[in-house]
């Protein structure tokens, strides 16, 4: 089963060659109980693609995130990044949290230079990039303040601009606006939309709210209950439409949206 929501431009293309790849993956973790998070997980994931996985609590969302940025191998299959076995963590997949991951001593500039330091990247690159994406994210004003003293909309553009200052060639994102307002969720999404636009990065986010997949992502996967597998996969171009106009509103009401936004939930409810 597929669903599609047209858009006005083709941003992105399924010829763009493949980042990540995942053959039949599975994970089971051994403890007091036997428990078998994930099964038979096939995906190749297109550069310059923003993948957003839903499914119901302990479908093993966040299992499969944590296989793809290399924090523990998987049990069964085989789970590559740009041609290579996934091994361990790498600068090239970068993750981003849902509550921010800062260094409560460093300013802004120094928590996003970090990286790039422990990279022993030039010092006059590492300000380039910092500097632009500190822009990007919108905290040129804030550039000296330390965590403490920045919103949770901050601390979280913050904590974007420290995963994009690598420059990778992966974000992988953990509900990273779940913590957030209604208000503040909102204008992050709009943040987080443009700047996939603009870096053309490859993305996966793992979220519970699906009007923000929709909103966000150029592809949509619905996960089964634990143990996970691919229930179903939606091509949602809703971002181009999205982008730059000012009548959201009309978007989200049209028989398009509610349309897989209904079947969506229904996957996940059942």
């Amino acid at each position: 089963m597929s669903g599609e929501i047209n858009a006005t431009s083709s941003f992105f293309r399924k010829d763009e060659e493949v980042i990540l790849s995942m053959e039949k993956v599975g994970m089971t973790f051994q403890g007091k109980q036997t428990v078998r998070a994930l099964d038979n997980i096939t995906l190749d994931v297109h550069n310059g693609e923003f993948i957003g996985i839903l499914g119901p609590s302990g479908c093993g969302k966040t299992t499969l995130l944590s296989i793809i940025a290399g924090i523990y191998p998987p049990t069964d299959g085989l789970a590559q990044m740009e041609g290579q076995n996934i091994t361990g963590m790498d600068w090239r997949r970068a993750l981003i949290f849902q509550t921010p991951t800062l260094y409560p001593w460093k300013s802004v500039y120094e928590n996003i230079a970090f990286g790039p330091r422990m990279r022993k990247l030039p010092s006059k690159l590492i300000d380039e990039r910092v500097k632009k994406y500190i822009e990007l994210v919108g905290l040129t004003e804030f550039t000296e303040a330390k965590p403490y003293e920045l919103s949770g909309g901050m601390k979280q553009r913050t904590a974007l601009a420290r995963a994009l200052v690598n420059e990778p060639s992966l974000i992988l994102m953990d509900e990273p606006l779940g913590a957030l307002d209604a208000f503040t969720r909102a204008n992050m999404q709009v943040l987080v939309r443009d700047i996939w636009r603009k870096t053309k990065l490859t993305a996966i986010l793992i979220t519970h709210d699906v009007d923000e997949a929709i909103a966000l992502c150029s592809r949509v996967i619905v996960l089964s209950d634990r143990p996970g597998r691919i229930l179903s996969m939606f091509d949602v171009m809703l971002s181009n439409p999205l982008m730059g106009n000012p009548k959201d509103d009309e978007v989200f009401a049209s028989s398009e949206y509610m349309s897989l936004r209904r079947k969506i939930l229904n996957m996940i409810s059942n």
